[in-house]
Order: structure tokens, then sequence, then C-alpha cells
């Protein structure tokens, strides 16, 4: 049985609704509870006709009790029971009609049905539920691109690549989006993912093929179009078995992004990064200009300045390995402008403002 557990799902933690504010917990939630953690085991195990079973328990004791609704439901997605897990996740928006996970199971079922169309709304709703999950952005370019909807498919990817970088190495490979391969946008992601595959020190023809699981024609390509952009340098080495391409990142590339140095003990697995001195003036300089654009209001010119600070091109790389809680925030706040506009900003702009004067200071710390 394929396994898509992790691939197209929100976080699996589950979420007990008897912990609800002011309820007092009694034997029974207890058993309900335990008999949950029973049927998410059993479904671990990849024996979903037991987990139904525990699950159908504990709604004995709790019938509106969601978490296992949810996962009755996915149990029979796993069991191919399409319809039936259709039905669950109905009976599960009846208790929670924003649960965005459910839209997302839901549109999740429809996707493996082929039914591309209604797989697109689901995710639509969950997206706008929680606008912030990569994956759920990640979903709704999947489904946009095997519907036909390229271009709108590519925009969602960039925005899921966005909120979470690896999804760009995660799109190479995703067979869902061959539809999309001659697309300008899909070939510039595969230069982001060369690029920093190449930053992480992978900087061989062969090391790049096996990390990146792209195929040779594609990074010779990529490569190609970033060396004429002024982004790389590439050499031709002899070897004993023939010849190997290398690459290296521009110094000006360097300046801005950073490069990523392993430790000498590589045996225990610590990496360093580090910010170039440009990229500190550079990235100071933008968050002292989003601190300004804050406070007078400046709405398309604040989030032009954001746009810069999470371009993983850029410093979004850079930020998120250093600074991960203030990256998510750039990225909420970044989200919370587009979707509500001006009207946002007038209310946020002193806090927005002060979160760039901040997260100034602990940047300039680093030098």
């Amino acid at each position: 049985m394929e396994k898509i557990l992790g691939r197209k799902l929100f976080s699996e933690k589950p979420i007990d609704s008897s912990q609800s504010k002011g309820h007092r917990i009694t034997e029974e939630d207890i058993k309900k509870v335990n008999l949950f953690n029973k049927g998410v085991n059993k479904m671990s195990e990849e024996k979903f006709e037991e987990a139904i079973k525990i699950f159908d328990l504990a709604l004995r004791i709790d019938p509106h009790f969601i978490d296992a609704i949810i996962k009755k439901g996915y149990s029979h997605f796993h069991l191919n029971q399409y319809n039936l897990a259709i039905t669950f996740f109905d009976q599960a928006l009846e208790v929670n009609i924003n649960h965005p996970e459910v839209w997302n199971l839901k549109g999740l079922v429809y996707y493996k049905s082929k039914n591309y169309e209604k797989a697109i709304d689901c995710c639509e709703k969950a997206i706008d539920l929680n606008p912030n999950v990569a994956m759920a952005w990640y979903n709704y370019a999947c489904y946009l691109t095997l519907s036909g909807k390229i271009s709108e498919g590519m925009e969602a990817l960039k925005k899921s690549i966005e909120l979470d970088i690896s999804n760009a190495k995660k799109a190479v490979r995703d067979k869902d989006f061959i539809n999309a391969h001659m697309e300008e946008d899909y070939k510039r992601i595969i230069e982001v993912v060369i690029l920093e595959s190449i930053r992480q020190g992978n900087d061989h023809l062969g090391k790049i093929l096996w990390v990146t699981g792209l195929n040779r024609e594609e990074i010779q390509d990529a490569t190609t179009r970033l060396v004429n952009k002024g982004l790389l340098f590439k050499n031709i080495k002899k070897t004993f078995t023939g010849t190997d391409e290398q690459y290296e990142l521009t110094q000006d590339l360097v300046e801005k992004v950073g490069m990523e140095k392993r430790s000498s003990r590589s045996f225990e697995g610590k990496k360093e990064i580090f910010f170039s001195t440009q990229q500190l003036k550079d990235i100071s300089k933008i968050l002292n200009e989003a601190s300004e654009h804050s406070e007078r209001n400046e709405l398309n010119l604040l989030l032009n300045s954001i746009d810069k600070l999470l371009n993983p091109v850029l410093h979004g790389t850079v930020i998120l390995d250093n600074f991960f809680e203030e990256h998510r925030e750039l990225r909420l706040f970044s989200s919370r402008l587009k979707e509500k506009g001006q009207e946002y900003l007038n209310i946020h702009r002193e806090e927005i403002s002060k979160f760039m004067f901040e997260l100034d200071k602990k940047i300039k710390g680093q030098q």
C-alpha cells in the first residue's frame, strides 16, 4: 500500500477535544483518549481494520470525539474505501466546520480519486482557514497543476516554498508536477534547489544528482542558465572515469546569501551557518526600510521588503536557519498583510515596526 502519511497532510499531532477550557476530565475522557492512542498505534502498524474498531469504541463513549472521527476516516482512506472516508470527514466537519486538517484530508481523498476540481475546492477552504501552512499550499499546487491550471499551480508552489524551502526539493521529485516541467517558474524552482544544494557544499554534478533526485539533463540545463545569469561558475574536471562538472557560486551571490560551513568534526553531524558582512548590511538596510514603511502605512513597500527577507535565493534561507521564530513571524506578517491589506497594517503598524527594529538588533549581534 502506498503510504502518503507525511506527504500531503498537516501535523499528525492529535487535539484532544476533552481538553477544552472549563471541561473537567472524567474517567470516560481518559478511557476514550487511551482508546484513541491505541487506534493510532494500530494505524502506524498499518492495521487499519483493527484501528477502525478501536476508534468505534472511543466514539461509543463520545460520538463527537472529532480526533477519533478523523482518524477513522483516514483509516478508511488507507483501505481505499474513499466513499466511507468522505462520509467520516463530513461527519467531522459537522462537529467543526472550521477544521483545516479535515478539509485537507478530504481534498486528499478527491486527489486519490482523480477528482481534482473537488480537491482544489477543499484545499482552498483549508488555506482560507490557515494560510500559513506550507503543505496546504503544496497540495493546492499539485491539484491545480494536475487539473491543467499550471500557472496558478506554480504560483501556489512558490507560496509553499516561501513558507518552507524544503518544498522546493520535494517538488522537483514529485510526479504531480510533470506537466509543469517546461514552465519557466518550474525551471526557476529547479535553479533554487541547485543553488541551495551548492550553498550546502554539494558542488559536484554527482553530489547534486544524489541529493536532489534531479536527472543529469535537468541539472546541466539549470546550471547553464545560472552561469548565463552570472550566479554560478562551472568547471569541467578530468577524473579517472572521464569528466565531472564542479560548480561554485559567484562572489556576489555568496555575499548576498552566505555559505554553509560544515564543522571539521563532521562525525557529530553539526554545521555552522554564517552571515557574510555584505549580507548583514543588506538585511539591516531592508529591516530599517521595512520599519519605516510600517510606520508610514506604506503597504506595498512594506510587502516588498518582507518578500526580500523571505526570498530563499536572497536572505530567506539564512534567516530561517539562524532565526527560526522570527522567520515564522515574517511569514505570518506577509500572509496577513496580503490577505487583509491596509486594514491590518493600520492596526498593527507599531507592532510590525518594533519587530523589524528588534530583529535588526539581533542580526547585528552576529557581527
